[in-house]
């Protein structure tokens, strides 16, 4: 399929794109959502990443693909468990963003690099049903250790742009790339539970180069931000004053990881206990997932219908 790639800048959103790839399907172009230039880069945002924002241009030169921006206008208005199109909130943003790709590039489906968060694959769901698109979302509810060890190994190369957790010191580990900070991610899930992806809000992250960059991305200067200088847990970012891309030495380009080394559970003969298991099981936001949201798709081309009581029915492709 012909795929867009919502991106971030982040490491997740690079790796599905990989994994897109790796599946057989082509992305033809990028689109991300960018904070107004008279508001802080750190939006007060349910959905986007924004921190990084400044060097997201960049894409485009790496990556030798369209790319298309939209300035979020809209804010979290509709913050329940569902969505439903709501005027002035910022869903709709990406709704105008992703409606404009494919009327431009004809693209059939979403390259979406979700992990943990039901906010998220609630929203995006609804945007890509109201524009029949497919989510490709391979990175759901996958193991996050292992996930991020499969990201490092990959030759993606990420550094670290934001912190908000305890255990986490903007001066002593802005900037460190994942491969210097994995063992350390670790010690803070052990003693305190933070998420190794930092999937609860605890890091964010900025990829400089990976397998389907033609160029790598190079930061030239920076400033580091204190957004809280809470005691315990301070939050601080990098934000971006000077960057450029540069030429890959030749031969240094990866390639993507097989999607076949993606450790799937064979789904196909445990799904109707598992959507039984789900339609018992309370949806909470960022709690912990059921056994029909741990699992993925051996199978790149099965289509999962989950019917949840009380809502309408709605066929995805959710892969870890």
């Amino acid at each position: 399929m012909r795929v867009v790639a919502l991106i971030s800048g982040g490491k997740d959103s690079c790796y599905n794109m990989l994994q897109c790839v790796s599946a057989g399907h082509s992305v033809v172009a990028l689109a991300n959502l960018r904070p107004h230039t008279h508001v802080p880069d750190e939006l007060d945002s349910y959905m986007y990443q924004t921190v990084g924002h400044q060097a997201v241009d960049l894409y485009a030169e790496a990556m030798d693909l369209p790319l298309y921006r939209r300035t979020i206008e809209g804010s979290s208005l509709h913050t329940g468990r569902e969505y439903s199109q709501t005027a002035g909130d910022e869903v709709e943003d990406l709704y105008q963003l992703l409606k404009l790709v494919k009327e431009k590039e004809g693209v059939e489906a979403v390259s979406v690099g979700a992990i943990l968060s039901d906010y998220q694959r609630v929203r995006v769901e609804n945007v890509c049903a109201r524009l029949q698109l497919q989510p490709l979302a391979y990175l759901w509810r996958r193991d996050q250790a292992e996930l991020l060890r499969e990201i490092i190994s990959s030759d993606l190369h990420a550094v670290v742009i934001k912190v908000a957790a305890y255990g986490l010191d903007p001066e002593r580990h802005l900037g460190k790339s994942l491969a210097e900070m994995e063992a350390y991610l670790h010690e803070l899930s052990e003693k305190y539970g933070v998420h190794i992806c930092g999937e609860g809000g605890e890091y964010e992250t900025f990829t400089v180069d990976c397998p389907l960059f033609k160029k790598k991305i190079v930061i030239d200067s920076m400033e580091t931000v204190i957004h809280s200088a809470d005691a315990f847990a301070p939050v601080g970012y990098l934000r971006f004053t000077r960057m450029h891309t540069e030429d890959k030495r030749e031969g240094s380009g990866g390639r993507p990881l097989p999607l076949s080394r993606c450790p799937c559970q064979n789904t196909i003969d445990r799904m109707t206990e598992e959507l039984e298991y789900a339609d018992k099981t309370p949806d909470v936001q960022g709690g912990c997932p059921s056994n029909a949201e741990r699992s993925c798709q051996s199978e790149p081309e099965l289509y999962w219908l989950i019917e949840h009581q009380h809502k309408r029915s709605i066929a995805l492709l959710w892969f870890c």
